[in-house]
C-alpha cells in the first residue's frame, strides 16, 4: 500500500478520533454545540447527550478500524470498504439531517478512496 494512501486513510481515522472526542467527551462544550449546529441546553439533555456519546463511540471504533486495515493488515481492499461506508453514511446524514455533514465527514474519505484506486 502506497504511503500516501497511509497518510491520506490516517487522516480519516484522525477525524473521526476527533468527531468522537466531541461526542462522547466534549460533548456539552462550546466547540461541540458549532459543530454540530446545536444549542448547549439541547446537548445538555440527557437523551441528546447519551445518543451522542453511542455515536462516538461507533466513530472511535470506524477510526481504530481503518487504522488497523492500514496498519495491521496493509489491506487497500478494506481500506476502499471503510471509505465507500463513509461515504455512504455521510450521504445518508447530509440527507437526512444536515447536508454540512457530506463535505466534512465525506471529504477526506473521498480523496482517501479515490487515491486508492489511481496509486497500487
Amino acid at each position: 500500500m502506497s504511503v500516501i494512501i497511509k497518510i491520506c486513510a490516517s487522516l480519516v481515522a484522525l477525524e473521526f478520533f476527533f468527531i468522537m472526542y466531541l461526542e462522547t467527551f466534549a460533548t456539552t462544550s462550546e466547540w461541540t454545540a458549532k459543530v454540530f449546529g446545536m444549542e448547549r441546553d439541547e446537548l445538555r439533555r440527557p437523551s441528546v447527550s447519551l445518543l451522542f456519546k453511542n455515536q462516538g463511540v461507533y466513530n472511535g471504533v470506524l477510526a481504530v478500524l481503518v487504522l488497523v486495515a492500514v496498519f495491521a493488515f496493509a489491506s487497500k481492499t478494506a481500506v476502499i470498504a471503510l471509505m465507500i461506508s463513509i461515504i455512504a453514511v455521510s450521504a445518508y446524514g447530509a440527507v437526512t439531517t444536515n447536508p454540512k455533514i457530506l463535505p466534512m465527514q465525506c471529504g477526506l474519505a473521498a480523496v482517501t478512496l479515490v487515491t486508492c484506486f489511481l496509486l497500487q
